[in-house]
């Protein structure tokens, strides 16, 4: 394989940041036009979109019910919010310090992996990502099916929420899925700029409906129900501090994801003070909000008919106004399509493309990833919400921080925020390492993943029946007191033994 010759080094802006000389721009095998770093002049995304991002992510069915999943473990409102709001202000940490080299150089986060993995071996956290993304976009489509599909039966009646059934399901509710499916691919074919578009109006339009659902409810309620009154069933002991710490993994694990890949967007950003100010503005905030009105609905509505109905979709499905309905349709279309598109397409995409940067574009690597999300059987993952709450998430949360610590120790401990931008693009250059893969941080990887997921455990339900896949004590029995820390336990113990090593046995090109 012939390098690319080296070429001068990067411009860098008056407020630091860096993008390449138009004589300089790569054109070897690692590099295409969506992988190339962002010039200057297209770093436009503000405070508001990064904000307006947020919001679009954080409004959508599965973060509406993640307080319902908290206080079915015996925890009360208080201690569900709390839990959330600090899981988002801890992740919301890494989020800005791997989204710093974002406006700095423009690059998205697989080019950015290989300042610390190699190359090549970025490819290893890039599919990492990619795989967890897949997942995530079937669930999201299945979820945002399932909704046109449930609210679509108010408005045509019988004939549609009970038609012919296929592998279980109503045919309506496979054409909804469809139909939902084709939607997000038209959108994200043409490109971040429509993404970013889209955030814009979707974060807004989206507060207006959760909003709307609220004041309904509270109205119909005549005031909020007896859910706020309801004591803690683990109180403020040990019980609760035994449920508490794995609950918060689990929350940080929601958005761990997103604390890899921010780079993909932060890329466009007209400085770091957009970033920064965006998404603490955005995060923290947005998802405890979200949480507390989730609360707030659900309350209501035990106060209304007898039981909480934390699902937002069949709650609204008790409209019995055709416009309110329709409304409520489109809201739940918006809010799972912003978070689908913006968290689960286009981290894929670009993780696809770096694999193969002459064959796969970001396009291509949208359409693969919509594929897979498909073909991974999404109604079958939500079967179980226990496994994909707390095992799923807890799991991939616990291999994320893995990934996350490795890049955070690189950048910002041992190069301080300086990277050679030409360099990530070139065979034979300072991220080259051995035959482009940097034997450290695969060290850190395995010896972090194996401390975060190696006590990976199920749980018994109060008929002795296992619940999840893993042994009740846990894949490593050993391992299974830090498997509750998963997400903390990797990100720690990566970056400590990715700084030893690269300290005690330094690439010199490096």
């Amino acid at each position: 394989m012939t390098a690319t010759a080296p070429p001068p080094a990067g411009r860098a802006g008056a407020d630091g940041r860096v993008e390449l000389s138009p004589d300089a721009v790569p054109s070897g095998p690692y590099a295409n036009e969506d992988l190339l770093p962002v010039p200057l002049a297209q770093r436009k995304w503000t405070t508001y979109n990064f904000t307006a991002l947020w919001v679009g992510m954080a409004h959508n069915v599965a973060s509406w019910t993640l307080a319902s999943g908290l206080v079915a473990l015996g925890m009360d409102w208080k201690q569900a919010v709390l839990t959330i709001a600090l899981a988002n202000v801890i992740v919301l940490v890494p989020m800005l310090l791997t989204g710093h080299a974002g406006p700095k150089y423009g690059i998205p986060f697989p080019v950015f992996a290989r300042a610390s993995f190699g190359v090549r071996g970025a490819n290893l956290p890039a599919l990492v990502r990619a795989a967890v993304a897949c997942v995530w976009f079937g669930i999201q489509t299945w979820i945002g099916g399932s909704g046109i599909f449930l609210l679509a039966g108010k408005l045509f009646g019988d004939s549609w929420a009970n038609a012919g059934t296929i592998g279980g399901y109503p045919w309506t509710q496979w054409l909804s899925f469809v139909v939902f499916w084709i939607i997000q691919v038209a959108i994200i074919v043409r490109g971040m700029e429509m993404v970013r578009r889209f955030e814009n109006w979707a974060a807004p339009f989206v507060i207006v409906g959760a909003i709307a659902l609220l004041i309904w409810m509270t109205n119909k309620a005549g005031g909020l129900g007896p859910l706020l009154d309801q004591p803690s069933a683990l109180g403020w002991g040990g019980d609760f501090w035994k449920v508490f710490f794995p609950a918060l993994m689990g929350m940080i694990g929601f958005w761990s994801t997103l604390s890899l890949n921010i780079p993909d967007f932060t890329r466009y950003a007209a400085g770091q003070r957009a970033q920064l100010w965006g998404q603490s503005l955005g995060l923290p905030t947005t998802m405890t909000l979200f949480a507390l009105l989730s609360v707030l609905v659900t309350s209501g509505s035990q106060a209304v008919y007898g039981e909480p109905i934390w699902d937002p979709v069949a709650l609204a499905a008790k409209l019995d106004n055709w416009a309110a309905v329709l409304f409520a349709l489109i809201t739940v279309l918006v809010a799972t399509l912003s978070v689908n598109i913006a968290a689960n397409v286009v981290s894929p995409a670009f993780d696809l493309s770096n694999i193969a940067p002459r064959r796969i574009s970001f396009r291509t690597g949208a359409l693969i990833t919509s594929v897979v999300g498909v073909v991974i059987f999404p109604w079958k993952l939500l079967a179980s919400p226990q496994a994909y709450i707390f095992t799923w998430l807890g799991t991939v949360g616990g291999l994320l921080g893995t990934v996350a610590g490795i890049l955070i120790a690189d950048y910002w401990i041992l190069r301080r925020t300086r990277l050679e931008l030409a360099d990530l693009y070139r065979s034979e250059g300072r991220y080259w390492y051995d035959g482009g893969w940097n034997w450290r941080a695969l060290a850190a990887f395995v010896a972090g993943g194996v401390l975060a997921i190696g006590g990976s455990h199920s749980g018994l339900d109060a008929k002795g029946v296992k619940q999840g896949p893993f042994p009740v004590d846990g894949l490593i029995p050993f391992l299974k007191p830090l498997a509750d820390y998963g997400w903390a336990v990797g990100l720690a113990a990566s970056l400590l033994v990715y700084v030893l090593l690269s300290r005690l046995a330094p690439d010199r090109r490096s």
